[in-house]
């Protein structure tokens, strides 16, 4: 016992080593707000939990809106918001009562009886509280989905600048307005949004803020005379990576840091995007849609200016089950060893507990990781069905592995699992080794093409499939290989692992280490798939 035991204590150090680093709050820049200074704007749609602007029928109460201005009008001084349907026509309202401002939205769309509803209902709003409406915002990134030209897009400008004692502006992503120069002329100022996550090619958190300073120069020299307003700028905090920028916490909280502080040495107005998460973006823009707020849908502040921000805030009970797991593991092998023993079989090695303290390790660090991924990457029954079946085995893998390395019990081939009665293994052990890798294969397979043909939305479950696929790779190479040959359904499988995997790699670049990971992780997969072997049908 004393061989496992020593490697269980070091497998536990390890694992929360990892944890401590993973949750160590990242250092952050000072606030770039003064003493008492407030944001000069922030983005506000008050959906929260099932609510949706997706269903027409959805109508916020006034109660719930001021709860939120009430909360906002501690951090900022103006609230932007984009339409004037669901409830949101009594924010103007709401809001002289907290002191706050309003960059009043009209919702202009392909639908022309809501459009002129919005317009109308926003030309009364803004003559009624001119005292609270900072500016007339008509449409919001319009051109962007095509929904209008741009001759028609002016004369509603035109129409409500006329009607309205406020500024009026016009609101779309920079590359539009230089598409588009001739709406400059419409307007009172241009505001442009600029979100460096989502540029086609995408920029990395730590030149987020240059990029935004080089993108509003390059639009002012295109607009000389007109005020640049930054309408949109932000950084999701969870969600999948693009090229080098990565959606967290600790690179939210940078860049929004980093760019007001730009605007304020450079002398531009910005507006954040956005006050509070947004669940229902999960469905037009996956993970990431959901999480540009900054507070979350339960209304918890995710970070304090200046202060460091950790990326796993909850490490400790992280690491805590980490290292029960690695427990389970170790009792699972212990278990194994001595049942093999029984049987007459040799003891454990010390290559094979130096794979159980292997497979501990990254299972015990892995399996944290996985569960907190969960409810934020899971949309809908599909989803969480997806989700759940990954969570469940990158915990049960590492157990069973455990078992069988110290028995020892090679892999069966799926053909073992579900051919012919008389071909398939009566072992227990084995028989669950090999459910569980057709189970993991499955969904290794849905995940890889769904990132090499649909990726953009798409969330890299590199955590689980890295936990779940080392059991099997470790098994292949302590377990001797069984006679027979090659079997189909696995070398299928492996080969459209492996063409995914390379695929997406190149598809993301070498600066996506989610994508270098989970390509990593299915050639895992792929090396144990095959070295499979079954007895010629």
């Amino acid at each position: 016992m004393g061989k496992p035991v020593s490697l269980f204590t070091l497998t536990a150090a390890l694992i929360v080593a990892a944890w401590w680093w993973l949750g160590a709050a990242v250092p952050m820049p000072p606030s770039p707000l003064d003493p008492g200074e407030k944001l000069y704007c922030i983005s506000y749609a008050p959906f929260h939990g099932s609510q949706s602007p997706l269903d027409l029928s959805t109508r916020i109460e006034p109660a719930q809106i001021e709860q939120d201005l009430a909360k906002l009008s501690r951090i900022t001084d103006c609230v932007r918001t984009y339409s004037v349907d669901f409830g949101l026509e009594r924010v103007p309202e709401i809001a002289r009562r907290y002191g706050l401002k309003v960059l009043l939205g009209i919702w202009v769309s392909s639908h022309a009886d809501r459009t002129q509803y919005q317009i109308k209902t926003g030309i009364a709003l803004a003559t009624q509280y001119p005292d609270v409406v900072r500016a007339v915002v008509v449409g919001n990134e319009a051109l962007l989905r095509g929904e209008v030209s741009p001759e028609a897009l002016g004369g509603l400008i035109r129409s409500v600048k006329s009607r309205v004692p406020v500024p009026v502006t016009y609101a779309d992503v920079w590359e539009f307005w230089l598409r588009y120069r001739q709406l400059a002329s419409a307007v009172d100022f241009v505001t442009i949004h600029i979100l460096p996550y989502w540029e086609d090619d995408p920029v990395p958190a730590h030149d987020a803020a240059d990029h935004v300073e080089a993108i509003r120069k390059r639009v002012a020299a295109s607009f000389p005379g007109k005020e640049i307003v930054i309408g949109e700028v932000g950084w999701p905090s969870a969600g999948r990576m693009r090229r080098g920028a990565l959606p967290s916490p600790a690179d939210q909280a940078r860049v929004l840091t980093d760019v007001l502080a730009r605007g304020k040495q450079e002398h531009f107005r910005v507006n954040l995007i956005e006050a509070f998460d947004q669940p229902w973006k999960r469905a037009l823009e996956g993970t990431v849609g959901g999480h540009w707020g900054l507070f979350d849908d339960s209304g918890a502040r995710k970070f304090v200016w200046g202060e460091p921000v950790s990326n796993h805030p909850y490490w400790p009970w992280q690491a805590a089950g980490g290292v029960a797991l690695a427990a389970m593991m170790f009792a699972a092998a212990v278990a194994a060893r001595r049942r093999g023993l029984d049987d007459g079989k040799e003891a454990a090695g010390a290559p094979v507990w130096a794979a159980v303290a292997l497979n501990a390790v990254v299972a015990g660090v892995l399996a944290g990781w996985t569960i907190e991924a969960v409810p934020i990457e899971s949309l809908g029954w599909g989803g969480w069905l997806r989700s759940l079946a990954f969570a469940a085995l990158a915990i049960t893998a590492p157990i069973v592995g455990a078992a069988a390395l110290t028995r020892p019990a090679a892999t069966p081939a799926f053909a073992q699992i579900l051919g012919p009665r008389p071909g398939r293994t009566h072992d227990a052990l084995a028989r669950t080794l090999g459910l569980l890798l057709m189970v993991l294969t499955v969904l290794a397979v849905q995940s890889a093409l769904a990132l090499a043909f649909d990726p953009r939305y798409r969330d890299f479950p590199f955590a689980p499939l890295t936990a779940a696929a080392l059991p099997f790779l470790l098994i292949g190479l302590v377990a001797p290989r069984p006679p027979g040959v090659r079997p189909l359904a696995e070398t299928l499988a492996a080969g459209v692992l492996a063409l995914s995997a390379v695929f997406i790699v190149w598809n993301e670049t070498l600066a996506n280490w989610q994508a270098l990971w989970f390509a990593a992780a299915a050639g895992v997969l792929v090396l144990s798939l095959l070295r499979a072997r079954a007895a010629p049908s």
